[in-house]
């Protein structure tokens, strides 16, 4: 959390320097998909390109981590944001931060931790 204030500090300083209008977008986290090879990735491989856009899904009521959030793409799921790194997203998205998520790359290995990174972004 306390990374993401700071972030929030950064994002507050360069709105200042930006025109009226202008979005501003901070790049809070990169992480590897969690749990890919459970869900819609290999079917969907060749249709995700790195840039898409990614939807973040707070899963508070899940049973096995109360800090999941679920990835999502054009309503498919894709897999999770890591245990070990979701707490800071799951804490912005309680708190009704804006996060915007992409694919930041695809790579065909037969580790599934590595086939897909995303990157998130506090919209300020």
């Amino acid at each position: 959390m306390r990374f993401l204030r700071l972030s929030a500090a950064l994002g507050l300083f360069l709105c200042l320097q930006a025109g009226a209008g202008e979005t501003i977008r901070v790049l809070v986290q990169s992480s590897p998909l969690a749990g890919s090879q459970y869900y819609a990735v290999s079917e969907l491989w060749s249709q995700i390109k790195p840039g898409d856009r990614l939807t973040l899904v707070r899963e508070a009521d899940n049973r096995h981590d109360a800090k999941a959030v679920r990835v999502e793409w054009n309503g498919h799921q894709l897999g999770y944001v890591p245990r070990a790194e979701n707490r800071a997203v799951a804490s912005a998205l309680d708190a009704g931060e804006k996060l915007e998520a992409r694919v930041s790359k695809l790579r065909k290995d037969p580790d599934p931790w590595r086939r897909v990174e995303f990157e998130v972004f506090l919209i300020l």
